[in-house]
């Protein structure tokens, strides 16, 4: 376990100081998208090629269908993110929104680790009720931080929802991945992240969470 503990934080770090690069660096920034998409889209029709085993007619059509769907999801995801990141006007918003997925996770594993307790879902058995508390307590505690530093600009209610709303899609995301993970029988969707799986596992909550946040800021500009 301290072994795979020990992965996990490189890798994460690793990943951390790749994203913090590609806030300064277009080209970084493009290569990622990339290869992130890519990647992405063959672990995504890995699974549902497990899952949709069966050759018959319908069957292979809803295979079809997923796949493109995926890619037009992944595509548009990664032109969010890249127009997000590259406009001076929204990368602040940008590294808000990254942040809250990725204390999410870092409470949702830590909690759940530290507590256990009971299960949240069948979906899948590593998730727990402390887990998802601790996905929000440490979302939440972000909310201090960005509140200090920008205590005159920013309405603390708002801010608040908009990171527990934030942080739920990042939570939905994760439950979605496991769903197809627990239907192909999976562990992981790839082993490219020592400690962590797939490119798939690592991005799941943020597929969801960052384009809820930004249609949110594009609502609350309207």
């Amino acid at each position: 376990m301290k072994k795979e503990n020990t992965k996990r934080i490189l890798t994460g770090s690793f990943l951390l100081t790749l994203l913090t690069l590609a806030f300064f660096y277009s080209f970084i920034l493009i290569i990622s998208l990339i290869l992130i998409s890519i990647i992405s889209w063959i672990e995504f029709n890995g699974l549902i090629s497990k899952i949709f085993i069966k050759g018959k007619l319908k069957i292979n059509f809803l295979k079809l269908s997923l796949k493109a769907l995926s890619l037009i999801y992944l595509t548009f995801f990664s032109a969010m993110i890249f127009q997000g990141i590259t406009s001076a006007d929204h990368k602040l918003y940008m590294m808000f929104l990254f942040s809250i997925c990725i204390c999410s996770d870092i409470g949702g594993f830590i909690f759940g680790k530290t507590f256990k307790g009971k299960k949240l879902t069948k979906i899948s058995p590593n998730k727990t009720i402390s887990g998802s508390i601790g996905s929000f307590v440490m979302s939440l505690i972000l909310i201090s931080i960005i509140y200090y530093f920008f205590y005159n600009s920013i309405d603390l209610f708002s801010l608040i929802i908009l990171t527990l709303i934030i942080s739920l899609s990042c939570q939905l995301g994760d439950l979605f991945v496991s769903y197809l993970k627990r239907k192909a029988r999976v562990k992981d969707t790839g082993n490219l992240l020592p400690g962590h799986g797939g490119i798939l596992d690592r991005i799941d909550g943020m597929l969801l969470a960052i384009p809820v946040g930004l249609t949110a800021n594009l609502i609350s500009q309207i």
